[in-house]
């Protein structure tokens, strides 16, 4: 139940996202913050349509991780996979994978979004904080579900 509905909140996200950037992209102007520095500023700028690039990536991964989690007999692991722990190393992968499409959806998504706040002349919500936000929804889940391998080797 639970991998249902992680599926389902990262299908939203992604159908949320092209959203989000298909209403933006009319308001937008023409040169839009295109790269962000590690203060969270934008240090690189270029024309409105690589907005488009996010979505296009983050779908991309989307359907490249959703595709690889049908194969969690071929990933690599830390624990030596036999036949008492293949089952539950094989659920751990695939709920990690399932978690990891939603993070590094929700990292493209706030990436949009930061991207049209500043382009827009409104407040940059994230500011300095942006990298650590990154950071974290990426490398938390994948350290969470490690420790979970490591567990039940």
């Amino acid at each position: 139940m639970t991998d249902k509905i992680v599926e389902l909140i990262g299908l939203l996200v992604l159908i949320g996202f092209w959203i989000f950037t298909l209403t933006h992209y009319s308001q937008l102007p023409d040169i839009i913050p295109t790269h962000f520095g590690a203060e969270g500023k934008p240090d690189g700028y270029g024309e409105k349509w690589t907005l488009f690039l996010l979505p296009i990536i983050g779908s991309t991964l989307y359907i490249a991780l959703t595709i690889l989690a049908r194969f969690p007999h071929k990933m690599n692991y830390s624990a030596t996979i036999t036949e008492i722990n293949a089952a539950k190393q094989y659920t751990i992968m695939v709920q990690m994978l399932r978690v990891l499409k939603v993070m590094i959806l929700l990292v493209f998504f706030v990436l949009d979004y930061k991207t049209v706040q500043i382009a827009l002349g409104l407040p940059d919500l994230f500011g300095r904080w942006f990298l650590l936000l990154v950071f974290a929804l990426v490398f938390v889940p994948i350290f969470y579900f490690l420790i979970q391998s490591s567990k039940n080797a």
